[in-house]
């Protein structure tokens, strides 16, 4: 399998677990605590087989970029939170520069 399809899987997985960390409301409810804790958990084991074909730098920047945006858009969709111009103006700069990692990056 390809380091980049490893590395969306993830992207998945760790937005996956950053919603759920949102609906466990700071483990009060642990049933999603435990379940976002298993999200982050298979995150890292699928990101490792893309470190080891991808330099680190990139692998993280989009990574962390990627997962910026999705929970970014998650918060407004399904939790109803709002972003001013400015911020959403960084985070677009921030997709920006993962999409340019990723057009410049060969596996």
């Amino acid at each position: 399998m390809s380091a980049w399809i490893f590395l969306g899987i993830a992207i998945c997985f760790e937005v996956t677990g950053t919603f759920l960390l949102k609906l466990s409301h700071g483990f009060e409810k642990w049933h999603w605590g435990a379940l976002s804790i298993a999200c982050y958990s298979a995150c890292f084991w699928v990101l490792a087989p893309a470190m080891k074909v991808l330099p680190v730098g990139v692998v993280y920047a989009i990574w962390a970029g990627i997962g910026i945006v999705a929970a970014a858009l998650i918060g407004l969709i399904a939790f109803g939170e709002r972003l001013g111009s400015m911020q959403l103006a960084c985070m677009a700069m921030v997709l920006v520069g993962a999409v340019g990692l990723r057009l410049t990056t060969t596996a």
